[in-house]
């Protein structure tokens, strides 16, 4: 490659699969109280457990302020962790939900170095201010990897988002056009920036979440790639319940859709939990909010023996030969969110690629 030029414009990047390899998983670790209110001191333990389990099979990355550190090493050893698996970062954070505040990664499609996007972050329409230090973690991470970082004006949450690695994306209409995003794009402009960005040619839309998602109806609590032309998607079968409507809408919309060859989407249907409340208060609790990670999945469970061994073996035939690992989310998903909303992976690079002057040029 000597005197050779390299072009490394954002369209020549793409938003790799979830089951594609992964080089580490990305968590923010929790400090914010007033996100599980009456449950905070069960929520350590529980993120130590996920990153014990992450640590298994891959490296794990934390964002935290170095005051968390040691209080976060003392649970993660005592979780069994495999601590030569664990990395801190001193990036101090607003709260815990690395999906949505955390960079996507890119991977070039000749060269199959890195990179990340970095999108606007608002916690969700302005909910839950402060989110300065939110915002900045892609571009801490950036330059702790010392990578490159494009930077886009559009808010844009990771949980948002689902795609198949081949230029497919999953989003819902509830959340991406909502005003209290980005009220100055139209829906067009909102698909041309993804397709850009993510190396998409196709954005798949659905349309409402489920009760008690305060993002608005992330997509990664509804439907979920499992394979290029696999979908995993959440149904209920009570049509008493507030989500069998939502969902039968968007199972009708996933079975209408077609793949770039025509044909359709292998649909799986997968069953939601039973109602989990809160101090009244419905829980966003879904089975489609699992993380796929070099050779298992962290699949969420809510003490509901018989629907979690369903929803275990259900994700089982999606990842054949793929570890189920369930994953106590109870407390968890009482802050609005469950395993695949705390982490966020970095894909791996295809190759070692040298960094020089002449390929890279000026860092952003």
């Amino acid at each position: 490659m000597a005197g050779t030029r390299v072009k490394l414009a954002i369209g020549n990047y793409r938003m790799p699969a979830e089951w594609e390899r992964q080089e580490a998983v990305w968590l923010s670790w929790p400090h914010n109280a007033a996100t599980w209110p009456g449950c905070f001191r069960s929520i350590p333990p529980v993120f130590a457990r996920i990153a014990a389990a992450i640590s298994r099979f891959e490296e794990v990355r934390i964002n935290a302020s170095p005051r968390l550190v040691a209080g976060a090493r003392r649970l993660l050893e005592a979780a069994n962790a495999d601590l030569s698996q664990i990395r801190f970062f001193q990036h101090p954070t607003d709260d815990a939900w690395c999906r949505d505040h955390g960079p996507i990664f890119v991977r070039h499609s000749k060269l199959g170095s890195i990179a990340l996007t970095d999108w606007e972050f608002n916690t969700w329409g302005g909910k839950n201010p402060p989110w300065d230090r939110d915002n900045a973690i892609p571009a801490r991470i950036a330059r702790a990897l010392r990578i490159r970082r494009f930077r886009h004006r559009m808010i844009l949450e990771g949980g948002s988002i689902d795609v198949n690695g081949n230029g497919l994306l999953l989003t819902t209409e509830s959340c991406l056009l909502n005003p209290n995003r980005n009220p100055n794009l139209s829906r067009t402009e909102i698909e041309g920036n993804l397709k850009e960005s993510l190396g998409i040619n196709k954005v798949l839309w659905l349309g409402r979440g489920i009760a008690g998602d305060d993002t608005d109806g992330h997509v990664d609590d509804l439907t979920r790639f499992f394979a290029p032309d696999g979908i995993v998607t959440a149904v209920e079968s009570d049509p008493g319940d507030v989500n069998h409507e939502p969902l039968r809408e968007n199972l009708e919309r996933l079975r209408a859709f077609r793949k770039p060859g025509g044909g359709r989407f292998r649909i799986v249907e997968l069953p939601m939990p039973a109602p989990c409340f809160a101090r009244g208060r419905r829980l966003a609790a879904s089975y489609a909010n699992f993380l796929i990670i070099n050779g298992a999945v962290l699949m969420p469970t809510f003490r509901q023996p018989r629907n979690d061994s369903r929803a275990a073996k259900i994700l089982s035939n999606c990842f054949p030969g793929m570890e189920i690992i369930p994953i106590d989310s109870l407390y968890l998903v009482r802050g609005g969110g469950s395993i695949h909303c705390i982490s966020q992976q970095q894909p791996a690079a295809d190759r070692q690629w040298p960094v020089r002057r002449s390929v890279l040029g000026k860092r952003r």
